[in-house]
């Protein structure tokens, strides 16, 4: 029986988040996770096992129907299949009693009430609200995952690495996921709550949060600010008055908690890290393993025919025509979860990519496709698996187009440029793992090409007239020199940039070629910026000869042209008598200038550490208002804990904060320096 005063509620937070792996949230309110059960004490009940009804809700009307409201009573054993209660212990006026829930109940916060059907009382008493998560350490779960160091890196780990740069230089920075942070899993229900599906019907959408492909492809739609008032609004453009630029986020935190702030208006502004780091945040936080994926050489096949084409003037400038384009680098994410829709075969990794790049459904989200059926070419299956498939194994067409007469020629194809590379964080250490292999078959390999012209088959493409494609004997044509640039110096900001442009007849007669040459800036999708530098050249190739020209491109030259993402494209477009064109490019990427960071002294627990920051300024010229970005971070022994964004003016620099170890660790530190 129900006492005549309110019961108590004792939720044994400390036991409860050790045991639910909950423990990282800072939160008054019990968090655990479903398919799991959890203990709490009601004070103020007499005679339990006497006829007492559990009331577990959620969402704005629940329903048992639905799967959102649930009615159960106290039991001998607990169900796999429904919501139970088993009596734990008793005493005087209290009762500890387990509660389960079954591994596939809808995720979200819930009110929990009792009645008693003895007494006559017709309103059940509120005992409070508990946040129940996916639950990737139980076997019934959708999200499981078996490898428990897995589980801790892609769900519990708060810190990560993304990589970045290009097919020839591979970059890597540090990123604060942290999903345990304050207020940050109450914002990621609030998104959930704010997704078109919410608005056009509540009670369907939450029935439907039990299911993390319909929830991944939901928030792969809230994370970016198009159509929805999402979270980080995208800018590529190279400038971002109004809001800050990509590159200066170094967490998700900020980035949700300025949501709020703002009324939940898209933040300003992210591009394709972004978008996939604070997605990692937003999943890991409501428990399903979640990493971030780099695809160097990224596809973006606008219309759908699996390849790209990237169009050259005369001169060798980069044309902006057409909608494909080619990045240098794009990051997306993956999740672990089965998929029941497909089979157990495409079950495991799925591709999630809170990216706006193309429409989906009507609205810019993407995902989730599965990774084994990206591999296999099964892209008739859901979610969006054509344009993941073209992202990382689409064919590359270069194109010569002249835009007075609208005639384009056919410089080249490939079809082992685009999808390299694609790398990911190890578990448990800050290395790169390459998982090409895991998304195609060896490039250009039989088994490979058979792939590709199964996904065209599958689309409808094999034989279908393209008036726009090239012409077998087009493609079948075979150059008489080849060429590459080859880097000649360090490739830093405030340092020349030296190549070599090196060109080699392949045929037994002589070749005249005229080269033109083209340097731009651009942003790391390719986007041609501002021009730099141009020069032509005109060599004559004796038989099966190999010739090398230096080219130089001054920083004075670059310096007031380069964008923040430290990108250069240089292109040679050789004109050979009698011959087909050759294409000839390379994108660089240069790094920022070194910092180097030591710790002086002794850092003690609770006591200020200084620490020195040591720049050397490489260039002959004075450089103004520089911002030193730092993450400072509380480290125990057996994994990163939490990191604190700072943003430091270098001319008054010191660094004061309250140490809950005994060490600090300056680690996979990424700088952003400006230089005027």
């Amino acid at each position: 029986f129900i006492a005549a005063t309110q019961p108590s509620t004792n939720w044994h937070l400390k036991e409860n988040t050790r045991d639910h792996h909950t423990s990282k949230f800072s939160s008054k309110e019990l968090i655990v996770r479903r398919g799991q059960a959890f203990v709490v004490t009601f004070n103020g009940i007499e005679q339990p096992e006497q006829n007492l009804t559990f009331i577990a809700e959620t969402g704005p009307k629940p329903s048992k129907q639905a799967k959102t409201q649930a009615t159960f009573g106290i039991s001998s054993t607990v169900s796999k299949e429904n919501w139970s209660a088993v009596l734990q212990s008793t005493s005087s006026n209290s009762a500890s009693i387990a509660i389960s829930s079954p591994a596939n109940a809808v995720i979200g916060r819930y009110k929990l009430s009792v009645q008693s059907t003895s007494s006559g009382s017709s309103s059940p008493a509120t005992l409070g609200t508990f946040v129940l998560l996916f639950n990737p350490w139980s076997s019934g779960d959708d999200v499981f995952m078996s490898n428990k160091a897995e589980c801790e890196e892609y769900v519990l780990e708060e810190f990560g690495i993304i990589f970045s740069g290009n097919t020839h230089h591979i970059n890597s920075f540090g990123w604060n996921f942290g999903q345990f942070q304050g207020d940050i899993l109450n914002i990621c229900l609030s998104m959930l709550d704010r997704s078109l599906n919410y608005r056009q019907d509540p009670a369907t959408d939450v029935s439907h949060r039990n299911d993390p492909k319909y929830l991944g492809r939901v928030l792969s739609a809230m994370v970016n600010g198009n159509d929805d008032q999402g979270v980080v609004l995208g800018n590529w453009s190279g400038n971002y008055e109004g809001g800050k630029s990509p590159s200066s986020w170094t967490g998700s935190g900020e980035i949700l908690q300025n949501w709020k702030k703002s009324g939940f208006k898209p933040v300003r502004y992210g591009q394709c890290w972004v978008f996939a780091a604070v997605l990692t945040t937003v999943l890991r936080c409501l428990g399903i393993p979640t990493r971030t994926i780099t695809n160097f050489s990224s596809a973006h096949d606008a219309d759908g025919n699996l390849r790209v084409d990237e169009f050259y003037d005369a001169s060798g400038n980069h044309l902006e025509r057409g909608a494909d384009s080619v990045w240098n680098f794009h990051v997306w994410n993956e999740s672990w979860f089965s998929r029941s829709d497909l089979g157990p075969s495409y079950s495991g990794w799925q591709i999630l990519d809170a990216t706006p790049q193309e429409e989906s459904g009507g609205i810019y989200q993407c995902g989730p496709a599965s990774r084994n059926a990206i591999k296999e070419g099964d892209v008739d299956l859901d979610y969006d698996c054509p344009f993941v498939f073209a992202e990382v194994n689409a064919d590359c067409m270069y194109w010569n187009y002249d835009p007075a007469t609208g005639k384009k020629t056919l410089i080249f194809s490939k079809s082992t440029t685009i999808g390299q590379f694609i790398s990911t964080k190890a578990v448990g250490r800050d290395d790169r793992v390459d998982v090409t292999s895991d998304y195609k078959y060896e490039e250009g390999s039989r088994k490979e090409r058979d792939i590709f012209k199964k996904a065209r088959k599958k689309l409808g493409l094999e034989d279908k007239f393209d008036p726009t494609a090239p012409t077998p004997k087009e493609i079948e044509q075979k150059p008489d020199i080849s060429g590459k640039f080859k880097v000649a110096g360090p490739l830093e900001v405030g340092k020349d940039l030296n190549l070599i442009l090196v060109l080699a007849n392949l045929q037994p007669d002589v070749k005249s070629v005229h080269v033109n040459m083209t340097a731009w800036s651009t942003v790391y999708t390719r986007r041609p910026v501002r021009e730099i530098w141009k020069d032509s050249i005109s060599v004559t190739l004796s038989p099966e000869e190999e010739k090398h020209f230096p080219v130089k491109i001054s920083y004075a030259e670059y310096q007031q042209q380069l964008t923040t993402d430290n990108t250069i494209q240089i292109t040679a477009l050789c004109h050979v008598e009698g011959g087909i064109q050759v294409l000839v490019q390379r994108d660089i990427t240069l790094d920022n200038p070194a910092i180097d960071i030591q710790v002086l002294g002794e850092a003690k627990v609770n006591k200020e550490v200084d620490v020195e920051v040591v720049f050397t300024n490489p260039i002959n010229a004075e450089v103004m208002d520089c911002v030193l970005q730092v993450e400072v971070q509380e480290v125990p022994s057996s994994c990163y804990q939490k990191y604190i964004n700072q943003n430091i003016d270098m001319d008054d620099f010191e660094l004061n904060t309250e140490m809950t170890q005994n060490f600090l660790l300056a680690h996979s530190f990424k700088p952003a320096f400006h230089l005027n």
